[in-house]
């Protein structure tokens, strides 16, 4: 949101910004508590389809996609079921993209959502092409540090490319691409 707002010359000071979890901002929206809401989906879907919401602005490019993170602690002490962790999800993302009708169902039941809900999210915004953090993720990242600097989030001290570097481990994904 932070990333939006700047690119067009605004910033957190002029919007009223209202922390809620997402299925709250969605109910927010929903009932008029709110003018806006930067959600995610399902819920964003969900409002569209059901309630005609109306996404008036998305940008894949400014969000870095999902992926796991762990504890550098975690990792260290248990680096073979961190590799069962990245293996499992990546066998499954294999199988979704090979079963997309199949994904959409598993979707549908265990989420309670309705097809159309599924099928927006899954056959218009959702991307599992991709399964390493690469420099794309890297510059979402750090263009998100960037703004969180810009408005006083993080300290402006901070370097954030060194920062995104020290986070981003490749070596797990890497051993998966391998197997």
């Amino acid at each position: 949101m932070l990333r939006a707002l700047d690119r067009v010359g605004l910033t957190a000071k002029d919007v009223e910004i209202v922390p809620l979890p997402h299925a709250d901002g969605k109910a927010a929206l929903e009932k008029g508590d709110v003018d806006a809401w930067a959600g995610l989906d399902p819920f964003m879907a969900q409002t569209e389809v059901e309630k005609g919401s109306k996404l008036f602005f998305r940008d894949p490019k400014l969000i870095s996609q999902g992926f796991l993170n762990v504890r550098e602690a975690f990792a260290k002490q248990y680096p073979e079921q961190v590799s069962q962790v990245l293996t499992a999800y990546e066998k499954a993302r294999k199988w979704a993209i090979a079963n997309p009708s199949e994904l959409k169902q598993v979707v549908i039941k265990a989420s309670k959502l309705t097809e159309a809900v599924a099928t927006k999210q899954l056959e218009e915004r959702t991307d599992i092409s991709n399964s390493s953090i690469g420099d794309e993720q890297k510059a979402v990242i750090s263009a998100a540090g960037d703004v969180l600097k810009k408005s006083g989030v993080i300290e402006n001290s901070v370097d954030v490319i060194t920062a995104v570097n020290d986070l981003i481990d490749p070596q797990y994904v890497a051993k998966i691409a391998k197997s």
